[in-house]
């Protein structure tokens, strides 16, 4: 596994945990402050528009993601084109999906600085 890999793994990894555990607040901690967040619904902007998202999601959410590709821009700031499953709890079939991040340094961590979301038919 790259360098890049790694960096990835260790952000989407805190998100993916704070997604099963139902913690919306973890979740947000993941992203940047300023960070640009586009999920399946309208875009929001920031820690609480995070927040706010996967707070509306249902109890049960998993995510499992596999990374496709990753591209480095600068020291500080790495790309990741992921596929994901999100699995339920209550029935409903699994829900496959495209996402991009693109993940920054901020002093000693990283975090995620800009999400998007595709479903492709």
């Amino acid at each position: 596994m790259g360098d890049d890999e790694a960096i990835l793994r260790g952000v989407l990894d805190r998100w993916r945990a704070g997604i099963g555990a139902h913690q919306p607040e973890a979740v947000a901690a993941c992203f940047t402050t300023d960070a640009i967040f586009q999920g399946l619904h309208p875009y929001g902007v920031g820690r609480p528009a995070v927040a706010a998202y996967y707070a509306a999601q249902p109890l049960g959410l998993a995510a499992d993601y596999r990374i496709m590709e990753t591209r480095r821009f600068a020291d500080d700031l790495v790309l990741g084109y992921l596929a994901v499953d999100f699995t339920f709890t209550d029935g409903r079939p699994p829900l496959a999906v495209s996402l991009g991040v693109l993940v920054r340094r901020v002093g000693d961590d990283w975090y995620i600085n800009h999400y998007q979301v595709s479903r492709l038919p």
